[in-house]
């Protein structure tokens, strides 16, 4: 099979790849209908993380093709959205709804790539969620966000406590930043404060149901937003970059008694000032999101049409060239790239 390789960074390359096979009882093989490209996966493009000879791709809709002798919820044929970590959806970790967690957990862009025409996918009953039929073709971008970035976002704006009435401001306007600011009017947040400085993002940020748009950065960012909010600043955050300066943007807008929720990947070298930390007295929670959790939910959201994520998606590349979605994401002129097969 065809599969997305990072020989180093900012090197790619689609070479063939051994077929998966079933190994488990309780994995499935899916044959990859669409990928994409995700935010994370450019910090190894940028040179950040070291990377050799890597399989890329988490993000993922297939047809289940084989099943292991112990799955019992899917079944050859199935259209299937899968989350970008593997979980059994059943020990004491996943039960709580933190399947990204699970005592069997992994993450696909490690060992699996689902920029690819195929994937192994191990604990498949609960890594993978059916859809309720064969897709239509316009929904395939939707379905293709809820597989990570939609969930991501999501997560992050219940972790910072969104809710009906809330204020809240969102410090990022990739695609993960602009699913919390969907995530935050789907949770009825009353004033959606969106971070960002390029304008046809504002323009999908606003459609997400953004109230506000604030372009400074850093302090003055932050200090913007407590002119917007009587000098108080939001209850609620969420930081959707992985940088200290984004992270400490959303922690230094939030009133003392808010909530924090944080879902950017952060790397080495980012770090916490403990003494402003400690002076701000906010809630802070976040991390690798639970997507598992909130997939069955999303699916039928955008099965029903009640939203559309796929908008997020401004680019559409063949597998082929992936190199070139790789490019217009690291160089900003793409938000997320859709990759067919």
């Amino acid at each position: 099979m065809r599969g997305v390789i990072m020989e180093s960074a900012g090197v790619v390359r689609v070479e063939e790849r051994d077929d998966p096979r079933i190994i488990e009882p309780t994995d499935a093989v899916i044959r990859i209908t669409t990928t994409c490209i995700c935010g994370s996966d450019l910090w190894p493009y940028r040179g950040v993380v070291p990377v050799h000879h890597q399989v890329m791709g988490h993000e993922y809709l297939g047809v289940v093709e084989q099943i292991g002798s112990a799955v019992t919820t899917l079944h050859v044929g199935d259209h299937v959205v899968g989350s970008f970590c593997i979980s059994d959806n059943t020990c004491e970790i996943c039960r709580a709804g933190y399947q990204s967690r699970c005592v069997h957990g992994e993450f696909v862009s490690q060992h699996i790539g689902t920029q690819a025409e195929k994937a192994r996918i191990p604990y498949a009953d609960g890594t993978l969620v059916a859809m309720p039929g064969k897709p239509d073709a316009d929904l395939i971008p939707s379905l293709m966000a809820t597989s990570d970035v939609l969930g991501t976002g999501w997560f992050g704006a219940v972790a910072a406590g969104v809710g009906k009435g809330s204020s809240v401001a969102v410090v990022g306007d990739g695609a993960v930043g602009l699913m919390a600011v969907l995530a935050a009017k789907q949770l009825g947040a009353e004033r959606i404060i969106a971070m960002s400085r390029h304008p046809e993002r504002q323009q999908l940020a606003r459609e997400y149901g953004a109230t506000d748009i604030v372009e400074e950065r850093g302090d003055a960012g932050a200090e913007r937003i407590k002119q917007m909010t009587g000098g108080l600043g939001v209850q609620c955050a969420v930081e959707a970059v992985g940088t200290e300066q984004s992270l400490m943007q959303a922690v230094d807008a939030t009133q003392p008694g808010g909530h924090v929720g944080f879902v950017g990947v952060a790397h080495e070298g980012v770090a916490l000032p403990m003494d402003k930390m400690f002076a701000a007295e906010v809630h802070l929670f976040g991390g690798p999101a639970p997507v598992r959790r909130f997939l069955p939910e999303l699916i039928q959201l955008v099965w029903d049409r009640k939203i559309n994520p796929g908008k997020v998606f401004d680019l559409t590349l063949p597998l082929e060239r992936a190199a070139e979605g790789y490019k217009a994401m690291d160089e900003r002129t793409a938000i997320k790239v859709l990759l067919t097969l």
